[in-house]
C-alpha cells in the first residue's frame, strides 16, 4: 500500500501534538523533542511535523512506499514527467528513519519526496562530509 506523505513546520511540538492527538484521535507513532509522526490508516496518511523556527506551514509532500517493488513502480511514474528534476538520495538516515528515497519537484516548485522506510535511527538526520545538499529543511538542523 502507497500512503500519503504531508510534513508541517511547526513552532512548538507540544502545542501540535495536542492538536494533531485530538484532531486524529490517535497518539503519535514516533515523538522527539523536535519531529513527530503520524501513521495512520483512517485516513491513509503518513503526516509529521517538525520543529523550525521559519517557514512554517507545508515543508513538502511525498508518497511513502511500503515495499522496495512499490518504491520501483513511483519512481518509474516520476521518470514519466516530463521536465522533472530529480535529486537522488540514495539510502539515508532521515527524521529518525532509515530510508531509500529520492526526490522531485513539481512544476510549481513543491517538493515531493518518494521513499521507503525500512528501519529507525536514533538521531533525526546522517550528514556525509561528501553530502552536498540535505534531504529537506527540516531533516537538517
Amino acid at each position: 500500500m502507497k500512503r500519503l506523505h504531508v510534513n508541517l513546520g511547526v513552532q512548538s511540538i507540544e502545542e501540535s501534538v495536542s492538536f494533531y492527538q485530538a484532531l486524529f484521535n490517535a497518539k503519535p507513532t514516533v515523538q522527539k523533542p523536535d519531529y513527530a509522526k503520524w501513521s495512520l490508516n483512517e485516513p491513509s496518511v503518513n503526516f509529521s511535523i517538525s520543529l523550525t523556527s521559519e517557514n512554517l506551514g507545508v515543508k513538502h509532500l511525498g508518497i511513502e512506499a511500503d515495499t522496495e517493488q512499490e518504491l520501483k513502480e513511483i519512481y518509474g511514474h516520476i521518470d514519466d514527467a516530463e521536465n522533472a528534476t530529480v535529486r537522488e538520495e540514495g539510502h539515508t538516515v532521515c527524521c529518525y528513519h532509515q530510508s531509500e528515497k529520492s526526490w522531485v519537484k513539481d512544476p510549481q516548485g513543491v517538493e515531493w519526496e518518494a521513499f521507503h522506510t525500512y528501519g529507525t535511527a536514533e538521531v533525526n538526520k546522517v550528514v556525509k562530509e561528501e553530502e552536498a545538499a540535505c534531504c529537506d529543511d527540516n531533516c537538517c538542523t
